[in-house]
């Protein structure tokens, strides 16, 4: 039996699966680079919506698995984070003004017409994993957020001289969603490293990684074929 990685080289492992994430992606660096039309943009932002409102439903699925209190206080953050609570409207409602910013109306984006069956699918897929595989795997799949801020500078970088035609109030989203990301990596790494102890187990929780970042290409894939 190969020994386990010690929770450093785990977390050098872990973190090497940057290659497969999103930011990769030819239409995501299409879209960084200035090459996408309005279309494809309002396009982006619709699809992307679709995972965005089942986020929430992600993350208490977490929850109604988690048998550790602790846990549960921290990861409840997230539900709210995106739901919203109080004066705070929350990443969903962000996301829709992005949409209205980029020229969709909130009806349009909130019926989710222009969302590809591919995104359907891949989303559907990560929130049924959730549901049914333990806790500790499904928070482990929840780590392509250690990836995540740079994306959000990259836009944050890029749309305004590329898209100038977005409100620049609608990339309020990815602004705020850097801190937050870099929160819960802390504490999915925390539970990942602590949960994950064998070498069979740290294999595991690579492929689940691997498997989460491929829902999230291939969303993307999805809707280039949707709007080329």
């Amino acid at each position: 039996m190969s020994r386990a990685w010690t929770p450093v080289e785990f977390e050098t492992k872990l973190r090497a699966l940057e290659v497969h994430y999103h930011i990769h992606h030819p239409f995501n660096i299409r879209m960084n680079s200035g090459g996408c039309t309005p279309e494809q943009i309002r396009g982006w932002v619709a699809n992307r919506f679709y995972y965005q409102i089942n986020i929430p439903l992600k993350d208490a699925a977490i929850l109604s698995n988690c048998d550790d209190r602790e846990t549960r206080r921290r990861w409840v953050l997230r539900l709210l984070d995106h739901d919203g609570w109080q004066d705070n409207p929350g990443g969903i409602e962000a996301w829709s003004r992005l949409g209205e910013a980029t020229g969709l109306s909130r009806d349009e984006i909130w019926s989710l017409e222009h969302v590809a069956p591919g995104v359907r699918f891949a989303v559907d897929a990560y929130v049924n994993f959730a549901r049914r595989a333990p806790w500790q795997e499904a928070v482990c799949s929840s780590l392509t957020e250690m990836f995540a801020p740079q994306i959000h500078k990259d836009r944050l970088t890029t749309w305004p001289d590329h898209y100038n035609w977005i409100e620049p109030e609608g990339l309020h989203y990815f602004r705020s969603r850097i801190p937050l990301a870099e929160r819960d990596v802390e504490h999915g790494l925390e539970v990942t490293l602590t949960h994950f102890k064998t070498r069979d187990e740290q294999e595991r929780a690579l492929q689940i990684l691997r498997f989460k970042l491929d829902i999230l290409w291939s969303m993307l894939d999805a809707i280039e074929r949707k709007f080329p």
